[in-house]
């Protein structure tokens, strides 16, 4: 599943830009008092002012072979939130592992090396190494519901767990990551996990906005 962009939400936009701009080194490519977008690999990312925002979880997938790269990277940058005690999560039935940070808004950002991308890098770690934007969590209190709101447009596969508290739908490349906030925190720090809002255009494109899942035509999920 290709993730063309994804626009979050933020009441802080300057602050956002310069996060991104300035620590994350990421290539501004539109810039106004109400939006910024920056490119990632092949994704956008972009930021949209709105008053009332809540806090997201999306990832980068990053080569193959840069995990432990992009952890030293990130720690002359950010601060690293540790998964128990260890700086990189390994999910090895994902044959993946990811580094975590928080962004301006306290956005939990990830950096994920798949193993079966098979996207290896010979060159020095850098911002210019994402490969794509690879995913965007929507938190509910129905997976059942949304996966079907989801599969409306178009179907697609589950990649891993169940509708009664995680379902990841895609695949490596791209993943909608689906969490019951009732039952489930966001990994890895525990947090309860928020319905916030987005857009994402590219193999899907729709808004997701108060746990609704809303294309041009109709609203699919209450």
């Amino acid at each position: 599943m290709k993730i063309e962009e994804i626009t979050l939400f933020t009441n802080q936009i300057e602050k956002q830009k310069q996060f991104y701009q300035n620590v994350m080194e990421f290539d501004l490519v539109f810039n106004s008092e109400e939006k910024i977008t920056f490119k990632t690999g092949s994704s956008l990312l972009s930021f949209q002012y709105k008053k009332e925002v809540k806090q997201a979880h999306f990832a980068f997938n990053i080569p193959s072979n840069k995990i432990d790269e992009a952890l030293i990277w990130l720690q002359k940058r950010v601060t690293i939130l540790p998964d128990g005690e260890e700086s990189i999560s390994n999910f090895s039935s994902w044959n993946a592992k990811a580094v975590y940070f928080y962004d301006t808004d306290n956005n939990i950002v990830e950096f994920i090396a798949r193993r079966d991308l098979n996207e290896e890098l010979l060159t020095v770690f850098s911002s210019k190494s994402i490969i794509s934007i690879s995913e965007i969590g929507m938190v509910t209190t129905n997976i059942s519901k949304l996966y079907e709101a989801i599969s409306s447009i178009k179907p697609i596969a589950v990649f891993d767990g169940n509708f009664n508290r995680f379902c990841a739908l895609g695949n490596h490349e791209g993943l909608f990551i689906l969490i019951d906030k009732t039952v489930k925190t966001w990994h890895p720090t525990g947090e309860t996990a928020y319905t916030a809002d987005f857009v994402i255009k590219g193999d899907y494109n729709f808004s997701f906005v108060d746990g609704a899942v809303q294309t041009a035509q109709r609203n699919i999920v209450n």
